[in-house]
């Protein structure tokens, strides 16, 4: 008995030893050390979740850039659908609204198409003529080049676009690399579109009843926060790219560069990524004229595309964009630049939109929003057919 009592009092003391040194030694460390040690370690757990939620999106991105896609379109669609729905049944505003909105798609096209078939041939010659212009100019001009200096200077050019697409474009969350994907990823757009459109209260509803009983009105209103704020930024972003679009392309045709309309479409399309978009479309516009009209109507299409782009980053966006999304412009600019970095042009995107919906929703947790109840606007699709009772006890 007594060696066993020796071997526990052994052991006892060991440990008692033991976590002296350990209390002490803890002691001898900085408190600013200890607290960015607990920080750092919340921060890899948290980075290894981002990390695993982006690798299950990778997986799935056949089915979550339809999503997103139908998400958006939804919030861009909805301000027709609900001046419908006021005066019409459900069923016949949302058929009615597909309708509207694939012949307003389908116009633009075919004008885009009609144009481009119609002047070709003639941009293609004078593009031709024009750069052949050019490279005389660059060899007998001041500048004295020689055509090797061009063809080298020609070719570093075409590598780095080619880089810069290829990277574009095989983005981890590109829509897809063959055809079949494609049509894929739109026909499930257009179906999830539909279904949002038909019955989105009732999908809300499922998704809000997954949640635990005690976390559900949190769930109900910060995701009612966060459309209310994606259908503000669908609305303001069409509002920015309509006027663009109209400056940049009438632009265009008063200056008498071709193919006008094709550049207003592509400048519509093109600011739907903020601050890149249009600034990129608006270039095509400058080569189109400088190639065709030579270098002093490209210089009058540079000035218009520049104060169109003045026009959007200091009044339009910082006014209307950030009052819709509440995210500040360089957020925003930082939110393009990443989602271009980690996938693509769907990133680029899809990136304001989201990052909107994550601020708002991250304020609306942190103080406690749900705790001050508020009716629904007239803008809460999703759950315009629950009433606010039923929504709260779900």
């Amino acid at each position: 008995m007594s060696g066993t009592d020796d071997k526990h009092r052994n052991g006892f003391l060991e440990a008692l030893r033991s976590r002296t040194v350990s209390t002490e030694v803890s002691g001898t460390v900085p408190r600013g050390l200890k607290v960015a040690t607990a920080y750092a370690w919340r921060f890899l757990v948290l980075a290894a979740a981002i990390a695993v939620l982006v690798w299950i999106v990778i997986q799935l991105r056949l089915l979550i850039i339809p999503l997103l896609a139908a998400i958006l379109l939804t919030a861009l669609v909805w301000p027709l659908f609900s001046l419908l729905l006021r005066r019409l049944p459900r069923w016949l505003a949302l058929i009615l609204t597909l309708l509207l909105t694939i012949a307003v798609v389908v116009g633009l096209l075919w004008v885009a198409i009609w144009q481009i078939t119609r002047d070709a041939a003639s941009v293609r010659d004078r593009t031709i003529q024009g750069i052949a212009q050019f490279r005389d100019y660059l060899i007998e001009g001041p500048l004295h080049l020689t055509g090797g200096q061009i063809d080298d200077a020609v070719r570093q050019a075409f590598e780095i676009l080619q880089e810069q697409a290829q990277l574009l474009w095989s983005g981890a969350l590109a829509i897809g690399s063959t055809l079949g994907h494609v049509a894929t990823g739109i026909l499930l757009t257009l179906f999830i579109l539909i279904c949002t459109l038909a019955d989105g209260g009732g999908i809300w509803r499922w998704t809000v009843r997954l949640f635990p009983t005690r976390a559900r009105a949190a769930v109900d209103g910060a995701g009612r926060a966060g459309w209310r704020t994606v259908i503000n930024y669908a609305r303001t972003q069409l509002l920015v790219a309509t006027i663009d679009a109209i400056g940049i392309g009438v632009g265009a045709a008063l200056l008498g560069v071709p193919l006008a309309a094709p550049i207003g479409v592509l400048v519509f399309l093109g600011a739907f990524v903020p601050f890149v978009g249009a600034v990129l479309t608006g270039a095509l516009a400058v080569f189109l004229a400088l190639v065709y009209n030579g270098p002093w109507i490209a210089l009058w299409m540079l000035v218009i595309v520049l104060g169109v782009q003045q026009l959007e980053g200091h009044v339009l966006q910082p006014l209307l964009m950030g009052s819709a999304v509440k995210v500040h412009p360089l957020a925003v600019v930082l939110a393009v630049a990443g989602g271009a970095m980690i996938a693509g042009i769907a990133g680029a995107v899809f990136a304001v939109p989201l990052a909107a919906f994550v601020n708002v929703v991250w304020l609306y947790l942190s103080r406690r929003g749900w705790e001050q109840p508020v009716d629904p606007g007239p803008d809460d699709l999703i759950w315009s057919t629950v009433p606010r009772r039923r929504r709260m006890t779900a």
